[in-house]
């Protein structure tokens, strides 16, 4: 899609799900992601401070081995994790510059808006200082991510129609969900003509296992095409999108987004129709919505590992394996050093922070419940 004088293939490359290798990031295996992204024409790059090393994976990855204008960069400006000052959040940008290497941003997002979290980026006056940037160039689009209803995203688009683009987690399992309001908040983006980049196309890797009822329903119509790849190219179908932002962390994963939306034109009415019967029957299960950002655990004090056992518990829900959803249970909390859900002291600091408005604090009881008891 031609957006701003650039050519963006719809397919982006998300960079916070990175492959790894002894608990740091693979930073060969992401050379050869990199390398294959770019060989098929894709130029979108999506990292942000907030991503632990993401930044400087792709410095290394990229940054460091093409030329500067072949691609495009995004990162993104989280004032509301642990800043006290307008200088501090400021500070932010200052070290993604290093980090990457990149002399400059060719998209810069306010990272996260929605709820509580929006007050930092109005009292640090943050909508003035990305504007100083883009003016001396070293932000070419300035635009934010956002994760609340769609009655706050107007709000915000109404205060501040400067801003060029938005980010939304739009996919078709939270289209109509009530607690993510996908297809609303689109509209409202639409409506006010903002281009919208697409974040968790795949709900942080669910909709690429999805129940079996749903399973069924993509296999049946596309016995050779991976789960995954209808979600990617349901978000790839809507108009006014600059690019579909894919987590890829694994070349396989990669070849796999590659094969599909390499030429990618859009969906035809029947497969349109196959999407439809796959939200249908995902309606039917009840999980945890939860896409594994892990804003929840930069605020819990007791460092509890909320996602790892949220994980478990959909797990438990779509397979009814106890004994492999508590092993999961194991690995994904204590084996990364987290705390388990009966260390939960009830503040409610992580539902303030929660883009998916899960009341965690209620799952954990049930997590509780299900693997420490």
């Amino acid at each position: 899609m031609a957006y701003l004088g650039e050519d963006i293939g719809k397919l982006g490359f998300g960079l916070m799900r990175l492959p790894q290798k002894d608990e740091k990031i693979d930073i060969e295996e992401t050379k050869e992601m990199v390398d294959l992204f770019m060989d098929a024409g894709f130029t979108y790059f999506d990292t942000a401070w907030a991503y632990a090393g993401s930044e400087d994976a792709i410095r290394q990855a990229l940054v460091e081995r093409y030329p500067r204008e072949s691609f495009q960069l995004a990162t993104k400006n989280a004032a509301w994790i642990n800043c006290k000052t307008r200088e501090e959040a400021i500070a932010q940008f200052e070290t993604s510059l290093k980090q990457t290497g990149a002399g400059y941003f060719d998209f810069y997002l306010l990272h996260n808006l929605g709820e509580s979290r929006t007050r930092f980026f109005d009292d640090f006056d943050l909508w003035t200082w990305i504007q100083e940037k883009k003016a001396e160039g070293i932000i070419k689009h300035a635009g934010f991510s956002f994760h609340s209803t769609p009655e706050e995203l107007e709000a915000i688009l109404e205060a501040h129609p400067e801003m060029e683009f938005v980010q939304l987690q739009i996919n078709y399992g939270d289209w109509d969900n009530p607690a993510i309001q996908s297809r609303a908040c689109y509209e409202v983006a639409r409506r006010y003509n903002k281009p919208v980049i697409i974040m968790e196309p795949v709900k942080g890797g669910m909709l690429a296992t999805p129940p079996a009822s749903v399973e069924k329903i993509l296999k049946d119509a596309e016995p050779e095409a991976s789960t995954a790849s209808w979600a990617v190219r349901f978000a790839a179908d809507l108009e006014g999108i600059i690019t579909v932002l894919s987590g890829m962390r694994s070349v396989a994963q990669m070849k796999d987004n590659l094969s599909y939306m390499k030429g990618f034109t859009g969906l035809t009415d029947k497969e349109r129709s196959v999407i439809k019967a796959a939200q249908e029957a995902l309606a039917r299960v009840p999980l945890i919505p939860c896409t594994t950002c892990n804003y929840c655990a930069k605020v819990c004090p007791e460092n509890i590992g909320i996602s790892g056992s949220f994980t478990a518990l959909n797990y438990l829900t779509l397979y009814g394996d106890k004994g492999a959803a508590a092993h999961q249970e194991g690995w994904l909390v204590g084996g990364h050093g987290k705390k388990r859900a009966d260390a939960c002291i009830e503040c409610g600091k992580c539902e303030k922070a929660c883009p998916q408005h899960i009341k965690i604090r209620e799952e954990l009881k049930r997590a509780k419940a299900e693997f420490c008891i």
